[in-house]
């Protein structure tokens, strides 16, 4: 396949005919309203590291409950500050708070934490730049899809300020329970003014709130297309129309938005139009933006990732956003299509029940949401990969196949959605079906774990903070992967399902996975985003302590899952069969604790390192791939030359030059001779 070279494409990316216009870009549409790739990277990483600090927290406020469970057994644990700021009996957590607090810390920590980090902030910032282009295919919708994405969030925010707080029925908000309408006496209907629309029980705060974020949604689209005359007309009509924009939105908002369950749909909803716009921007810019002789098996494995991604965002991203939708007119008593005929709640037959299936949510729903696993995961195995190859000085074991098992994955990925389902009374031989291909999907998996083990088969490793991080994601991804298969089997599923064993399994494969993938992603690409260093010794720290929390938190959780232990249930201490099992909730909350703490080393790393880190050169860890033939960060255009490239992305330990890593960009004679053509 031939690259179609970009418009800033030639002898040089900075050339006169551009020149002006890019000293002409002010502070605004430069750093805040931006269209360069690499801005709006940062702005996603900005965005997922304060949604993980929240959705943290409400980590937190999980264990605290599960480790003092029952109030009259355990006195002196009330919920500190907050407990009190609350105005709960004692300070204790009640049941109906801790469903919210369960909910929102997954959904938090799944659509505005490790899909926006992973997606959002390396597949912006790293897809151009190693692929050898200026920017994105589309640099508008670039920073639209950013622009989408924060309003999302502001809607999901809100509901916490709303009568009854946010959504509390799980973060698959099955039907009928997220159809129940919060209806509790403090649900005060608020005088309307010009921003809060008339019997509206929206406080101020959340509206404000709303009113700036769909400001600056507006605001950006107006940033662009406001031309009415010189520069200052345009800032003056623009800001007008941004602030009635605004207002209006925020308006709509209010209406469909009435409580916590109700801003969760609209909120995702919303967000979905985000990743989409996202993936259309990556398949595009991969498929027609590489340099000349970035061919597509010589892109480096994160490139293929984010791309394939691209494509399960791009096929399972409309089902959920029809499904949210669906369920949002469902919440508000409109239609009836998950809603069961004759559907009783509080002894009512409720007015939208019609005949609806519960069960086809619950279809539609997995049907993104076991992709959508792969889209947390694929991202941080293709940055794993290119990390693991850089620190071991080797090339990447078994190239190929490894492409071929990220499509394997991804394909596998989308036909075995119902294993969620064992429960629902599926047909069983139809959930035969499932447990087999869910089973299919281990080969592809082997293959990249037995390739990685491969690339670090006698290589000369070097243990920075980086590849620490990349080893932990193989070895946690690994438990995280074997305790799935105990769930492909039906009998056994039936066992552990809704158990803390699933707990353990999802979060071996996200935190342990995903998350330690980011961390290796910020520490490794830290030098290049932000022309800094960062501190080696904090990294240490924060890596081992990470590690050996994380591990105490979540291992033992599938000795409670075996026992029978139930997910969603606040006092267990209620339940004789689970009451001997207090200490052991009580360890893997003091780990939590510690997992949490672990966390303030890489916040003062990160943010420290801006002023006192060292100074990054431009390729601080001698690797092959384009992004390090830049300047540190790289300038407006990323290339001041267009690259050529002459090999593949994993040239490491070639005998052709005296280093042991040859750049891609770097043509030696003979080496078409030793390096496999591409």
């Amino acid at each position: 396949m031939t690259a179609i070279p970009h418009p800033l494409s030639g002898a040089h990316a900075h050339d006169d005919s551009h020149g002006h216009a890019h000293e002409e870009m002010g502070f605004v549409k430069k750093y805040i309203f931006s269209m360069d790739h690499k801005i709006i990277g940062i702005q996603f990483l900005f965005m997922g590291l304060m949604f993980m600090v929240l959705g943290g927290l409400l980590a937190m406020l999980i264990r605290w409950k599960l480790a003092w469970p029952n109030l009259a057994d355990t006195p002196g644990h009330p919920v500190p500050i907050l407990g009190k700021f609350m105005g709960w009996s004692g300070g204790y957590m009640p049941p109906d708070f801790y469903m919210m607090v369960l909910t929102m810390h997954a959904t938090i920590m799944i659509f505005f934490v490790i899909i926006v980090l992973l997606v959002g902030t390396f597949g912006n910032y790293l897809i151009p730049l190693k692929i050898g282009a200026a920017d994105m295919a589309f640099p508008f919708l670039n920073g639209l899809a950013f622009w989408s994405a924060l309003p999302a969030g502001a809607v999901m925010l809100a509901g916490f300020f709303l009568p009854g707080n946010a959504a509390s029925a799980g973060w698959t908000s099955y039907p009928p329970l997220s159809a129940i309408q919060y209806n509790g006496g403090s649900a005060i209907a608020q005088a309307g003014n010009i921003l809060r629309i008339a019997n509206s029980n929206w406080p101020m705060a959340p509206v404000w709130m709303q009113f700036i974020a769909q400001s600056l949604f507006v605001g950006y689209i107006c940033c662009y297309y406001v031309h009415v005359g010189n520069k200052y007309a345009n800032r003056a009509v623009g800001i007008v129309l941004s602030l009635i924009g605004g207002l209006l939105i925020t308006r709509f908002v209010q209406f469909m938005c009435f409580d916590g369950q109700s801003c969760w749909f609209f909120s995702l909803f919303w967000l979905g139009f985000s990743s989409l716009m996202g993936a259309v921007n990556y398949l595009t810019t991969v498929i027609k933006l590489r340099c000349p002789g970035m061919t597509m098996f010589r892109l480096p494995l994160s490139v293929w990732s984010l791309f394939i991604t691209s494509l399960l965002v791009l096929l399972a991203t409309p089902v959920l956003a029809a499904t949210l939708l669906m369920n949002l007119l469902d919440h508000h008593r409109w239609t009836s299509f998950f809603e069961p005929f004759n559907w009783v709640l509080t002894s009512q037959i409720q007015t939208n029940s019609g005949g609806g299936y519960a069960i086809m949510h619950q279809h539609l729903f997995w049907f993104y949401s076991h992709p959508a696993v792969y889209i947390m995961i694929l991202p941080a195995m293709g940055m794993v990969s290119d990390i693991l190859a850089t620190f071991a000085r080797k090339p990447i074991f078994g190239y190929r196949p490894m492409v071929y098992a990220i499509s394997g994955i991804a394909f596998l990925g989308f036909i075995v959605w119902a294993h969620h389902m064992f429960q629902s009374g599926l047909n069983p031989t139809l959930g035969t079906t499932f447990a087999v291909s869910t089973m299919f999907i281990a080969v592809p998996s082997a293959i990249k774990t037995f390739n990685w083990l491969g690339t670090l088969w006698r290589g000369n490793i070097r243990f920075t903070v980086p590849m620490l991080n990349a080893l932990a994601f193989v070895s946690m991804f690994v438990i995280g992967g074997l305790s799935g298969i105990f769930m492909a089997s039906t009998p056994v599923d039936v066992q552990i399902h809704d158990t803390y064993f699933i707990v353990a399994h999802i979060h071996y494969v996200l935190f342990g996975g995903s998350m330690f993938g980011i961390f290796a992603a910020i520490y490794y690409y830290y030098p290049k985003m932000f022309g800094r260093m960062m501190n080696n010794p904090l990294g240490y720290i924060h890596f081992y302590l990470s590690f050996i929390f994380f591990n105490g938190t979540f291992f033992a959780m599938h000795i409670l899952g075996i026992r029978g232990f139930p997910r969603r249930i606040a006092d267990y201490m209620n339940y004789t069969s689970f009451s001997d099992l207090h200490g052991m909730n009580l360890f893997i909350s003091m780990c939590a604790f510690g997992l949490g703490l672990s966390q303030i080393f890489f916040a003062i790393n990160f943010i420290g390192s801006w002023i006192w880190g060292a100074k990054a050169p431009r390729n601080p860890w001698e690797a092959t791939t384009l992004e390090w033939e830049t300047e540190s960060p790289p300038p407006h255009g990323n290339f001041l030359k267009i690259p050529v490239v002459h090999h593949g992305p994993y040239e490491y330990a070639s005998p052709l030059v005296e280093e042991d890593y040859l750049p891609q960009t770097r043509y030696v004679e003979g080496a078409d001779k030793l390096v496999v053509k591409h």
